[in-house]
């Protein structure tokens, strides 16, 4: 441990303080971990032990059938590629037996056989979360919520914040999340004078819903040593005020890091239990698969560790697919770790990049200023930079997925998927784009031609709707936002996915949004009602096109003979409903691999 020169510890840079293996000079923005305070202080001992997770996980109510279980009276969507449905369907083991008629089921010769009656539910495949960061949500569940959706205004947050810090002790920081200027009334920013308000005595810290920015107070700043002379790196600078001191505002990675990385009072997160909450809390949704896109960005390598951990542990209850994290490139290629290694419980399944920041944070790269400035976001990665990247990961087989919000972020993005195309190097299929926010039609030109695949963001409509055409964009380029009906259009594949803690996991909330486009403030609008689309598509994104997009479609993402008896069972039918209630049909029961995993 590194010490200070006033004798107290400081937790080592996520780098162990080495240069960046994808740029030449220190941790760059996108290596520099944000939860990498908490996770450095863990008990990993803990975390890699599958005992530990055994332990913790015992009291859960998980059922097996001992023999096969026939499911009847029920209204089943295969999702298959006739949309056909059925009204049975056999589980044996891990597996689906058959799926047909009351008839099929009555010609199998099983000897044990446990009927049940659905009296008439509906049963789908199980929702799969393409993209999510599972322990960073981990994480998260001791942070306090200071967002719009308990504080609508930015009083509020900092209202809640100064309770804490008086209830807190002298050692603790005071820590905040999910707070969104975009959303909440108030300043636009939470600088350091308005958190030396809060709290003058004690470090403050604050992450934005987005995860780009992060906000601190005085004390937090001079805790990490940031002054006026500290420098800036150009893709995560902290913000200044009219003086060039800094402000309290931390963009990017980098400049999250290095004030994040001096919180101490973080040691007491059980990440055991929490990202068992995580699972169930999974498993009440709906959710048999998940997949975390940043994989090594909160502990590195041993990441992979606490996930089979879990498997081994008998708790892992959502199939996990994962993305390695480009911020530590150089330590991934010091392990012999390949594309598609993993079994049927956790796999890698992809390259992760991120090419920009976030939009309604004003980071997001773009061809024109944001509306009402002058500023065109961020480029987390350089556009040649990008393109050495991709193919130097599609030679050596790597399927990739690069973070790409801004429409100057998708121009890059396609640029350096079409060198890797031109090449032949495309080999390893779907390649994706996370979020995809500003779709421009020859963008999806583009798409379909190489056969990229997005996987939309789609809160950015419901949440940030109104922010997007009324602060970041204006309202022609907010109706290109998360372009679901042109892509399907198109012929093109496409999910979508909640990006939590960004918002929240919820595959029928998502839905609902997809179908919609309805926006919080203003749920009588419709945000490009020309990309609305239809609940079976929408279900297709949520199930059989997220298996494929994660790798996963020769095992789970249809009800068919032979693939893992991996599905929800639902009060309704989703197509049925009113398309404003689809996110609140009740979830009943939640299987996989023939385990009821939940049950209301």
């Amino acid at each position: 441990m590194l010490k200070e020169p006033n004798g107290i510890d400081v937790i080592p840079d996520f780098h162990d303080l080495a240069t960046c293996p994808i740029h030449t000079s220190e941790p760059c923005t996108c290596c520099s971990p944000t939860f990498s305070m908490m996770a450095d202080l863990a008990d990993w001992n803990a975390m890699t032990s599958p005992a530990a997770w055994e332990a913790s996980g015992r009291d859960r109510d998980i059922y097996a059938p001992t023999g096969t279980a026939v499911f009847i009276n029920a209204k089943i969507l295969t999702m298959d590629d006739a949309f056909s449905e059925a009204s049975c369907i056999a589980i044996k083991g891990e597996r689906i037996l058959a799926v047909g008629d009351r008839q099929d089921m009555d010609n199998l010769d099983e000897p044990d056989v446990e009927i049940i009656d659905c009296a008439g539910k509906t049963i789908l495949p199980g929702f799969i979360e393409p993209h999510f960061h599972f322990l960073p949500c981990s994480t998260m569940e001791e942070i306090e919520n200071v967002g719009p959706f308990r504080f609508e205004t930015v009083q509020g947050a900092l209202d809640r914040l100064k309770q804490l810090a008086d209830e807190s002790g002298p050692d603790d920081w005071v820590m905040g999340r999910q707070f969104d200027p975009s959303l909440q009334e108030g300043p636009d920013l939470l600088t350091r004078d308005l958190l030396d308000e809060v709290c003058r005595d004690k470090p403050v810290f604050v992450y934005n819903a987005s995860m780009h920015f992060a906000y601190c107070n005085s004390k937090a700043l001079e805790v990490a040593g940031i002054t006026k002379d500290t420098p800036d790196d150009p893709h995560s600078p902290y913000g200044r005020d009219e003086n060039g001191e800094p402000n309290g505002v931390l963009t990017g990675g980098k400049a999250l890091g290095s004030v994040a990385k001096h919180n101490h009072a973080a040691k007491g997160i059980d990440l055991v239990s929490n990202s068992l909450k995580v699972i169930e809390r999974s498993n009440r949704l709906g959710i048999t698969m998940f997949c975390d896109q940043a994989t090594g960005m909160t502990r590195g390598i041993k990441e992979i560790d606490v996930y089979n951990a879990i498997a081994q542990s008998g708790q892992m209850t959502t199939r996990l697919r994962y993305s390695l994290s480009y911020g530590i490139q150089e330590k991934w290629d010091a392990t012999d770790i390949k594309c598609g290694d993993g079994d049927e419980l956790v796999r890698c399944t992809t390259w992760k990049i991120v090419s920009d920041g976030s939009n309604q944070g004003f980071s997001g790269l773009q061809r024109e200023p944001y509306l009402y400035r002058e500023d065109k976001g961020i480029p987390y990665v350089d556009p040649d930079d990008l393109k050495a990247m991709v193919l130097d990961r599609a030679s050596k087989g790597w399927a990739l997925a690069i973070h790409a919000n801004g429409d100057q972020a998708i121009d890059n993005t396609l640029d350096a998927y079409e060198a890797a195309f031109d090449a032949g190097l495309l080999k390893n299929t779907p390649c994706r784009i996370e979020h995809c926010s500003i779709l421009h039609d020859e963008h999806i030109d583009r798409m379909a031609k190489m056969g990229i695949s997005p996987s939309f963001l789609i809160g950015h409509v419901y949440y940030w709707g109104q922010a997007m055409r009324d602060k970041v964009f204006g309202h022609s380029k907010a109706s290109l936002l998360d372009r679901t009906g042109a892509c399907e259009a198109k012929g093109i594949r496409w999910t979508i996915h909640s990006d939590e803690p960004v918002s929240e996991m919820g595959p029928l909330r998502c839905i609902e949004n997809a179908v919609t486009r309805k926006m919080w403030k203003e749920p009588e609008t419709i945000l490009a009602p020309e990309e609305c689309i239809s609940v079976e598509a929408a279900l297709r994104a949520v199930t059989r096109d997220a298996a494929w997009q994660c790798h996963s479609d020769h095992e789970v993402g249809t009800l068919e003979a032979g693939k893992f008896a991996d599905m929800v069972v639902l009060e309704s039918d989703p197509r049925d409903a009113e398309p404003n209630s689809i996110g609140d049909i009740k979830v009943l029961e939640t299987w996989m691999g023939g385990r009821r995993v939940f049950s209301a």
